[in-house]
């Protein structure tokens, strides 16, 4: 798959740590962004790059070559009349004859591609979108998407927004379709998200691709020592799914959320004191925030997959107001017992995933690759423990009283508490 990578940017929001060199050519620990990211890709077998430059392009040109030095092959596109940043897209369609990798070049990332491609493959759509949480979903641009990861929505900042709402942003990594260079546009530069991506929304050819991959752009000298100080960290590498991940996965009602017996109704729907700094917690160590919940009320025919996502929606987007974000969230729909007025029978089943057997556990090892020796259940129930047991994690039991009848790890009265002692506060 060939990979193009768009360098035309000025970087003036960053001037003040390079104005002589393009912003691709900034360094990251001694070596330019672009360089760092030309080895991820060629590390993954990507090895075909198409590299469109402007301001300051020979810089670029000239330290790259053809890219024999690096273990690539890379031909150049010169912008010399600003075209917008899809307008070379256009002019260089084609060599473009089959679906390929678009970046930018002013991002540092270290992500599995292969993942991300293999996804976009089974989808079978025209655009797939690299997308992922952030810790201020409420002033960024968001995409919004159905129950199968189809786009329905890309809202700019400045757009209205529903009253809850995913905590996804895109990362500004995609695999593209040819056949999206096959329109014909007329003005004379081509803005790529307003022209070209956006307008799929609501097609279903356009997915997300939801990841907890380490994905930061460094436009602002700010924003550019963050990623210099999560570079020396360890933090950039290490999220790469090929690594193993360490995980928090967290029961929901209880833990995150008051508990009000089944909730049916999403303005029942509290968080607990503390639970938003617990998992800014979680985030900030570097471990994935998983919730896994048992949710009879759908087999029960009490709430509709629709309203529990909605129900979610509103969990993301609270957590997002307070900076702490989700990486997953799984349920199980399922419920044994039968005789309940409007039930569905398609979920009163005896099934694999509903708590204490540990189902949506080795769900979310197999989707993150993590290491659930270095992992931990929280909850505040036996089922909770049970489940992080059964799954080989260690466990936590939120319990006012602190009895710990079922014999968890660690206790505490509630998800802050046990989060603390996790991480030795």
């Amino acid at each position: 798959m060939k990979v193009v990578i768009m360098a035309g940017g000025k970087g003036t929001r960053i001037s003040s740590v390079a104005s002589d060199i393009p912003k691709p050519m900034i360094k990251i620990d001694g070596k330019p962004v672009l360089e760092r990211e030309i080895e991820c890709l060629r590390s993954q077998g990507f090895k075909d790059i198409i590299i469109t430059v402007s301001h300051l392009g020979s810089i670029i040109m000239d330290y790259f070559g053809d890219g024999s030095k690096f273990g690539v092959n890379i031909k150049y596109f010169n912008e010399v009349e600003p075209l917008g940043n899809a307008g070379a897209l256009f002019k260089i369609k084609d060599e473009l004859t089959e679906d390929f990798l678009l970046l930018n070049a002013d991002a540092i990332f270290d992500i599995d591609f292969n993942r991300f491609v293999n996804y976009h493959k089974k989808k079978g759509g025209l655009v797939t979108l690299f997308t992922h949480p952030n810790s201020h979903p409420y002033d960024s641009g968001l995409i919004l998407t159905d129950l199968n990861d189809s786009v329905l929505k890309w809202l700019s900042k400045e757009d209205e927004r529903p009253e809850n709402y995913k905590n996804l942003v895109n990362a500004g990594l995609h695999v593209i379709s040819p056949k999206i260079l096959e329109q014909v546009i007329t003005t004379p530069k081509i803005d790529l998200d307003r022209q070209l991506l956006k307008p799929l929304a609501g097609t279903g050819l356009m997915y997300s691709y939801k990841s907890s991959e380490y994905v930061k752009d460094m436009g602002t000298p700010d924003r550019y020592q963050a990623v210099c100080d999560d570079f020396l960290a360890g933090r950039v590498t290490s999220k790469n799914l090929k690594n193993k991940q360490k995980a928090i996965f967290l029961d929901r009602d209880g833990t995150i959320n008051k508990s009000v017996g089944f909730l049916t109704d999403i303005s029942q729907f509290e968080l607990e004191e503390g639970a938003s700094l617990a998992i800014k917690k979680i985030n900030n160590a570097g471990y994935l925030a998983i919730v896994i919940t048992n949710q009879p009320v759908i087999a029960r025919g009490e709430v509709s997959l629709e309203e529990l996502d909605e129900i979610h929606n509103k969990m993301e987007r609270l957590l997002g107001a307070d900076g702490a974000y989700l990486d997953g969230i799984y349920y199980c729909p399922h419920h044994p017992d039968k005789g309940f007025v409007g039930e569905r029978i398609e979920y009163k089943i005896v099934c694999d995933c509903r708590k204490p057997k540990p189902g949506m556990i080795f769900k979310a090892a197999s989707d993150f690759n993590i290491d659930l020796d270095s992992s931990y259940m929280i909850g505040d129930f036996k089922n909770d423990v049970l489940c992080g047991k059964n799954a080989g994690c260690k466990t936590a039991l939120i319990d006012k009283d602190l009895k710990n009848e079922c014999d968890a790890d660690i206790v505490g009265r509630n998800l802050l508490e046990c989060i603390n002692k996790i991480f030795g506060e």
